[in-house]
């Protein structure tokens, strides 16, 4: 409910029609009962003096019953129900007072009766009503006569009539600008020949030809196809559909799921949207719950994880971020994108490297905060072959730095993002995961032992993600843009995707988890579904662009890189999958050494670097970590 130190002068304008209206229905109910004859001048006096104080009552309702500071450009069913409460209330309190006060005092016979407080019931309903939904029929024609003279494209809408009546509200509030819905085409049977929004549905999805053609025979050609989120599910053939439309030189959007409760909106369709299985069902109740109002901590923020991370933060509340990025146009660019949002969470960004652990420390010591979410680390596979040393230096000491600062600033969680490649490594990215996973591990596992209420550490393994930097979609986008080659690596070489979207609130989902489980979990794994064969991938790509693989497009093998393997695994063998009963979330069984063994290890590292001693580097971390793969040179 709005404070009434929030009120506006719209909404007192409000408060004075519902006044007026009430007014109105109470005058005219007694009126038209007693036919404006003797008894109705008789009970004039009386009605006058009770009538400020109704009045009154009826102002208080109508607050409490949200009428006052709803806006009439969006009144819709709940404010239907939230007149007939207000009216059922005032009718109550009217019954009240003559059953109770009036009639047996004053007058020894009822004053209003049943059949006035029937009659100002209904009047009152309309009075209330009338000139709300006159208004929002006006907003309604005028923004549907301004979408038609604005040129917009004759659209059609593809996907079940639930999404199809989302988008048709954002366009009637204008949200959605520059389409007209001239019909929509709907997988389900029994939706043919309904109209949804005064919007026909005009066949299947299949239909699409046909119902381009009819158009075009009546001089109103399809000019655009806005493909809603139930046409991206895996059984609806999405890419087909796409297909098919691009051959009608059909212009094709978008409406991204809105289960996030985001505001309507067109996108263009990106490749993507068509190579994904279904995306896990999130909890947003239980995200918000964990973040609103904290304080929270993003390293890495300025990467496209890291990024994701930051906006979700502040899409569900948190009331204070810290961004932390060692490079300053990444950071320049998280913190832009985050201003003009104009979120309500107190954002800042700050210029470190996870390395320099006096400034880590310092950092988190003045924003002290309630979450850390650790993204900052290299990544990529073949670089990081090359220069072992930098790999140790940034995500293994760099995360030892960024635990160890989360600790001693008081932090409820940190939350470090892993990789797959980290179960069983063959790669140093991989292997320096692992340790820093271990590390966490084994703090998380110490500090149960010292005491009842504790921060959480916790790594959040994931493969590949979709469209971020480093991904090998873009990578092949740019080379279908150029003429091809596209490049493979090996015919065989499988990997597992999912969106950043996805990603990041699973993240968040596991640490939710962590923060209410008793269990000894530490390291959680996402659901990545089934894993996708990377040549087949490019074939679907060139596919989707209109083209033929091998004829227009050719692929390339490459032969596979240093610290690469054909398959990725989610578990290893000494750390079996454990189920949580979290949707798209799964924990790995602890397997950490001692914190001390992890600090002789941390010991020889160091001096190993600063001798730039790989072949020792590579014992220790083999030491360290028995299972990695004797490939990784």
């Amino acid at each position: 409910m709005t404070r009434l130190t929030h009120l506006t002068l719209r909404n007192y304008l409000i408060a004075l029609h519902d006044v007026l209206a009430t007014a109105v229905a109470f005058v005219a109910a007694f009126y038209l009962r007693f036919e404006g004859g003797e008894q109705f001048v008789e009970r004039l006096p009386l009605m006058l003096r009770i009538l400020p104080y109704f009045l009154l009552l009826s102002l208080v309702v109508c607050y409490l019953f949200n009428l006052t500071t709803t806006k009439w450009r969006f009144i819709s069913l709940p404010d239907a129900l939230n007149i007939l409460r207000v009216t059922t209330v005032l009718a109550t309190a009217l019954l009240a007072l003559d059953y109770i006060l009036v009639a047996p005092n004053v007058h020894g016979t009822f004053f209003f009766g049943k059949v006035t407080i029937v009659l100002f019931w209904f009047l009152e309903i309309t009075s209330l009503s009338a000139l709300r939904f006159a208004y929002r029929y006006f907003r309604y024609t005028r923004v549907r006569h301004h979408a038609r003279a604005e040129d917009a494209s004759p659209t059609l809408l593809v996907g079940r009539t639930a999404d199809a009546e989302v988008l048709l509200r954002g366009i009637e509030s204008g949200a959605v600008k520059r389409i007209w819905p001239i019909g929509i085409l709907s997988p389900s049977v029994a939706d043919r020949g309904q109209l949804i929004r005064n919007v026909p549905v005009l066949g299947n999805i299949d239909d699409i030809e046909d119902v381009a053609a009819d158009f075009a025979r009546r001089n109103k050609p399809i000019a655009r196809v806005v493909m809603l989120p139930s046409v991206f599910e895996a059984e609806a053939h999405p890419e087909t559909f796409m297909m098919r439309a691009k051959r009608l030189r059909l212009i094709v959007s978008r409406l991204p799921s809105l289960e996030g409760g985001e505001t309507p909106r067109l996108a263009p369709v990106a490749v993507e949207d068509l190579l994904l299985r279904p995306t896990t069902t999130i909890d947003y109740a239980r995200l918000e719950a964990l973040v609103k109002g904290k304080g929270v901590i993003v390293t890495g923020g300025g990467g496209s994880i890291g990024a994701e991370v930051c906006q979700r933060i502040v899409d569900f509340g948190a009331a204070r971020l810290l961004i932390i990025e060692n490079s300053e146009p990444a950071l320049y660019a998280v913190t832009e994108a985050l201003a003009a949002q104009e979120v309500e969470a107190e954002i800042e960004g700050r210029i470190a490297d996870i390395r320099d652990r006096e400034r880590i420390t310092r950092l988190m010591s003045e924003f002290k905060p309630d979450l850390v979410f650790h993204a900052a680390a290299l990544k990529h596979v073949p670089i990081l072959e090359r220069d072992w040393s930098e790999g140790v230096k940034t995500n293994i000491f760099g995360s030892v730095n960024v635990a160890d600062a989360a600790l001693a600033a008081g932090a409820e969680a940190m939350v470090m993002i892993s990789t797959d490649k980290a179960i069983e490594p063959v790669s140093m990215l991989g292997l320096t995961k692992r340790f820093a996973e271990m590390y966490c591990q084994a703090l998380d596992h110490d500090l149960a032992q010292a005491r009842p209420k504790r921060m959480r550490l916790i790594s959040v393994r994931f493969g590949n993600v979709l469209a971020s930097n480093g991904s090998v979609v873009p990578k092949f986008k740019a080379q279908i843009e150029a003429g091809g080659p596209v490049t493979v690596t090996h015919p065989e070489m499988v990997r597992y995707f999912m969106t950043i979207r996805e990603a990041c609130d699973l993240v968040i989902t596991a640490a939710t988890h962590a923060l209410g489980s008793q269990r000894s979990v530490s390291v959680y794994v996402l659901n990545m579904g089934q894993p996708v064969k990377i040549v087949d991938l490019a074939e679907r790509m060139i596919r989707l662009s209109g083209l033929q693989p091998g004829v227009d497009i050719e692929v390339v093998y490459t032969g596979m890189r240093p610290g690469e393997r054909l398959n990725e695994i989610l578990f290893a063998a000494e750390e079996p999958p454990v189920e949580i009963g979290v949707a798209g979330v799964m924990a790995a069984k602890p397997n950490e050494p001692p914190m001390q063994a992890l600090k002789n290890w941390m010991a020889a590292l160091r001096q190993a670097i600063e001798n730039d001693d790989p072949a020792t580097i590579k014992a220790i971390l083999k030491d360290a970590v028995p299972e990695f793969g004797s490939n990784a040179a």
